[in-house]
């Protein structure tokens, strides 16, 4: 049975479409997150591994609701290492690397998220999906303060 939310199938289609990109992303840069918080070195270790653990932990939440509202639209979520790498453009780690080469890798991952769905939110509003629209400006401005937490241990 399909879900009647005053939304077209075109619409919930579209939006559903490009939330499965957001959580890629999403789910992306939480194990980029956790892997840098497990090879964590450095002189600042204790305070950044566990902004890294606040980090990977609030991005876990975020891609747990992003899978919700894509179901809750009535859609398949693809939820597979294979289908996020094809989706996401969060680039994957795998090498050894400085705690603040982590760092600045953290923050471009953050600001690649906000300028990359900052325009979905009025295409959302547009598609009469102001809940969708309210999880980017919720999600957004978490990844944005993030790049700034991060940025500011940089300096």
């Amino acid at each position: 049975m399909k879900p009647d939310l005053g939304m077209s199938d075109r619409e919930r289609k579209e939006v559903a479409g490009e939330l499965v990109y957001f959580l890629a992303d999403t789910y992306s840069l939480y194990l980029k997150s956790q892997n840098f918080h497990w090879n964590l070195k450095g002189q600042t270790f204790y305070p950044s591994h566990k902004l890294l653990e606040e980090h990977y932990e609030d991005l876990a939440d975020a891609a747990d609701e992003i899978a919700e509202r894509v179901a809750a639209l009535g859609h398949y979520v693809p939820a597979s290492f294979t289908a996020f790498k094809k989706l996401s453009q969060i680039e994957e780690e795998n090498k050894k690397i400085s705690y603040k080469e982590m760092f600045r890798r953290l923050v471009k991952g953050h600001e690649l998220i906000a300028k990359k769905y900052r325009p979905h939110i009025v295409e959302f509003q547009k598609l009469h999906d102001e809940i969708s629209a309210d999880l980017l400006i919720k999600r957004l401005a978490i990844h944005e303060k993030a790049a700034w937490m991060l940025r500011s241990h940089l300096e």
